[in-house]
């Protein structure tokens, strides 16, 4: 599943399915996809960058349907005919940011090249044929001990510390042709927010 990290209830940044805190226009607006599999700090990090992007930012669990969420808290891991609506929920929300001239960001686990073409299409305008923002895709890695400890140590989710080994071999890496790029989440979260920013030519 998608939330990841512990740290999430440090941060004011509320997650109730929709854009948190103000998020002003944006000459140039884009949907950020912070993506990984599970304990990679998708919640944390993503709220964090949208802070300092003055970006809205919407949590991607909320999007599941109340049957996804029972489905994985029994141990059992999503099929594509539960993630394509919830994709298609994320991908709308990410338009209708982009159509009002708002960045915007989502955690969101994106394992699959094909759930990330359907996320990208956010960033086009269906009625004229043009673009309304850029979509892009932040992959946060990092190595296997390290998210199962992180998974292990949170209390009251849903996500269960066996399902990371179904994420791992399900997931397909950002290739060349997609927008975007991969951050070691290694260091703090908001080293990890620096080096985003960097990359996506933000620095403060």
């Amino acid at each position: 599943m998608d939330t990841d990290v512990t740290e999430t209830a440090m941060f004011s940044t509320e997650t109730s399915g929709g854009p948190a805190g103000p998020a002003g226009t944006d000459p140039a607006p884009r949907a950020i996809v912070v993506m990984g599999v599970a304990g990679s700090g998708k919640t944390t990090v993503a709220a964090l960058l949208a802070g300092r992007l003055g970006a809205s930012f919407a949590e991607g669990d909320d999007f599941h349907s109340p049957e996804n969420v029972a489905k994985m808290a029994a141990g059992h891991p999503l099929d594509d005919d539960d993630r394509w609506p919830w994709l298609r929920g994320i991908r709308d929300w990410f338009a209708k940011e982009l159509n009002e001239g708002r960045s915007a960001v989502v955690p969101c686990s994106a394992l699959r090249r094909s759930y990330r073409d359907l996320l990208e299409t956010a960033g086009r305008d269906t009625n004229g044929g043009g673009t309304t923002g850029s979509v892009q895709f932040v992959h946060l890695t990092g190595s296997y001990d390290l998210l199962r400890t992180r998974i292990q140590g949170r209390a009251g989710h849903f996500m269960k510390p066996e399902m990371l080994d179904s994420q791992l071999a399900a997931l397909e890496p950002l290739a060349d042709d997609e927008p975007g790029f991969s951050v070691d989440v290694s260091p703090r979260p908001d080293q990890i927010v620096d080096e985003i920013l960097h990359l996506l030519g933000e620095d403060d």
